[in-house]
């Protein structure tokens, strides 16, 4: 069966997605929706280096909904205006289309997200028959799919421990790296990742899930968070790090249980190698996911991705193969939300070509 699919944005991430669907032998791309008038009308092959497609960028939301698709591949950034991206998934699916999207991080995994994000997006897919995912790289498989999958051979669970050990200095993001995380900033800055319950609204849902697949009551997710300070500047693809502004960032989400963290899913992310020397590190040279779990028998896994030589392009790549590669399975499922829970397992089909 072929899939009809529109991509919804062309970002870091859309970019990346147009291209997987133009590419992929299952799907059909049937429009494009792009934000910049500059990109209006350009064939979508040519805005990722493909031959031409005979579809057209366009910046008419409201005539791409007319458009006869099965699915509609959101990627447009949500991080800064949740609200406007969640209200554009509401529009698509009660069109009648299905949606797989990276935007809205805290829908990983719906029944712990917020009732104003989930209840609309419920009722869009009564109105439109319609089933929604939201997944990618992290919050997604690295740090849900990985880690559960690992857990099935266990005996016994003392705690679970995910990381991402990452150099961001190749990723191309200012508004995310210096707006949203803070790097660049000063030390007494509050970015707005770090305003207290924002760690839990992001990455609060991954936590949870994982308790809820292991039948583990959490008493409650605590936050914590350190910073470190450039002593030197430090030239990025996104822009400079000045000497005296944060260059690493390490926080994590701990799931208690019985007052001791049992599940914690870690984020040590740097601007340059050198940067927070005390830190722990991957064993790739760029960085890596890193599960371990303590107790019988107690296991690690390391995965590392890349793309084009690069660690960043690789996980840009990976959180949109994640979405593009579940579309037959979001399309053919009951109406409704779903997460990693609801989808058995998501393989590369008709990709060995």
């Amino acid at each position: 069966m072929t899939y009809r699919v529109i991509q919804w944005s062309t970002g870091n991430v859309g970019r990346q997605s147009l291209r997987c669907l133009i590419e992929h032998p299952d799907i059909e791309l049937v429009g494009l929706v792009v934000h910049s008038a500059d990109k209006e009308g350009i064939d979508a092959g040519e805005l990722v280096g493909l031959p031409p497609t005979g579809v057209a960028a366009m910046t008419d939301t409201a005539a791409a909904l007319e458009i006869d698709a099965d699915c509609v591949c959101y990627t447009a950034t949500g991080d800064l205006r949740p609200r406007e991206a969640i209200d554009d998934i509401v529009r698509i699916l009660a069109s009648g289309k299905n949606v797989v999207s990276t935007s809205v991080v805290s829908l990983c995994y719906p029944p712990a997200a917020d009732a104003w994000m989930v209840e609309p997006i419920e009722q869009a897919c009564r109105e439109g028959g319609t089933s929604f995912l939201t997944s990618g790289i992290d919050p997604g498989f690295a740090n849900d799919f990985l880690p559960l999958a690992l857990t099935g051979v266990s005996n016994r669970i003392d705690t679970l421990l995910v990381q991402e050990i990452l150099n961001y200095d190749t990723y191309d993001q200012p508004e995310v790296l210096f707006g949203t995380m803070g790097f660049g900033q000063p030390p007494d800055a509050t970015p707005l990742i770090l305003i207290p319950g924002a760690l839990t609204l992001a990455w609060g849902p991954i936590v949870r899930m994982i308790a809820d697949s292991l039948d583990v009551e959490l008493d409650r997710v605590d936050e914590w968070h350190e910073r470190w300070n450039a002593t030197e500047r430090y030239e990025t693809a996104a822009g400079p790090i000045e000497a005296g502004t944060m260059a690493g960032l390490r926080f994590q989400l701990r799931g208690i249980v019985g007052g001791e963290a049992r599940i914690v899913v870690e984020h040590v992310t740097r601007m340059h190698d050198d940067a927070a020397p005390d830190w722990p590190r991957g064993n790739n040279p760029q960085g890596n996911y890193h599960i371990e779990i303590t107790g019988s028998p107690s296991m690690s896994l390391d995965f590392t991705m890349e793309e084009d030589g690069d660690h960043n392009i690789g996980g840009l790549l990976v959180t949109a193969t994640r979405i593009v590669n579940a579309i037959p399975t979001v399309v053919e499922a009951e109406p409704g939300l779903l997460s990693t829970l609801d989808l058995g397992l998501v393989t590369g089909r008709h990709q060995v070509r």
